[in-house]
């Protein structure tokens, strides 16, 4: 499979082709429940993160909620 340049939190970043977000917040081991996406510039709801495939130059933000007192 050939892979695809996307942005990360600033970072250049390289994915395989056909990623989703969902795909990439599972390489990063975070947990889907506790993070929120932005993909160029437009926040993405935890319905879609299976549905959206990551694309050459897209843009993507990663939050993760860490809990604390």
């Amino acid at each position: 499979m050939s892979k695809v340049k996307i942005i990360l939190n600033g970072e250049e970043k390289f994915v395989e082709k056909h990623t989703t977000i969902a795909d990439l917040i599972q390489e990063l081991e975070l947990d889907i429940k506790k993070v929120a996406i932005e993909k160029d510039l437009e926040i993405i709801s935890p319905d879609f993160f299976s549905k959206i495939v990551l694309n050459e130059g897209n843009k993507v933000e990663i939050v993760h909620f860490i809990g604390g007192g």
